[in-house]
């Protein structure tokens, strides 16, 4: 599923409200009050009524006659939607939700991993030696970097040729987007290459287990990174 666009007053509106509700400033089971937002965004009620919409197809606002549009309960929330998970970093790294995005790494990865070792074509190895050789350029330059690690991880889930282990990506692209941000942000970390290669060399030897361990491994390392940029953050 594509992200949604932030762009324009429309998609500022958007983002605007749904970081309100998310942060709790607006309440599960709240009323908007549509007449205030309207004036504070300076919107039409059509344009407000369509950035409305975006919230609910996401299950975080609803409209109900004579109550008007509310905040759904938490529950309802499509928390696996990408851009549900980037609205909630908004505002700087959530140690909370990368901890649980971590977790969900940690159940899927290895085990696509797993899986992507017997069958893995020639071109699924090829984009993941082209990851490994655009990370290895990529040292120095963080948004290089950043870029080359989310091609590595997409390209081992699109290795597994499991349609619903691919859609994935969203969830493990936006959280990975913002540990990398984390790690990468900083003056000095790890050369994740080696890491990642080891994964990488399990695929190319049809080893299983090799390339189950090399994933859990470098998910691993990927919670020491954080802890280390934590700490440069902590001291600065």
């Amino acid at each position: 599923m594509a992200q949604y666009a932030r762009r324009g007053v429309h998609g500022q509106t958007v983002e605007a409200i749904a970081r309100r509700i998310l942060t709790g400033e607006i309440a599960v089971g709240a009323t908007l009050n549509i007449v205030a937002l309207q004036e504070e965004f300076g919107v039409s009620l059509t344009a407000l009524r369509e950035a409305l919409k975006v919230l609910s197809a996401k299950g975080i606002v609803d409209a109900r006659q004579k109550r008007g549009t509310f905040v759904r309960p938490r529950a309802d929330w499509n928390l696996l939607d990408g851009d549900v998970i980037r609205w909630q970093f908004a505002e700087g790294p959530d140690e909370r939700l990368l901890e649980k995005l971590h977790e969900v790494r940690a159940i899927i990865e290895p085990a696509a991993a797993r899986l992507a070792a017997t069958r893995a074509t020639e071109d699924d190895l090829a984009a993941l030696d082209q990851a490994l050789a655009e990370m290895t350029d990529a040292i120095g330059d963080p948004a290089a970097a950043i870029a080359a690690d989310l091609a590595f991880h997409r390209a081992l889930l699109a290795a597994t040729h499991n349609e619903l282990l691919e859609r994935m990506e969203v969830v493990m692209e936006t959280g990975l987007a913002e540990r990398d941000r984390l790690v990468h942000g900083g003056d000095a970390h790890d050369d994740p290459v080696p890491s990642h290669r080891a994964v990488v060399d399990g695929l190319r030897e049809r080893d299983e287990t090799a390339a189950e361990t090399a994933m859990r491994e470098l998910l691993d390392k990927a919670v020491r990174d954080v802890e280390k940029a934590r700490g440069r953050r902590g001291s600065q």
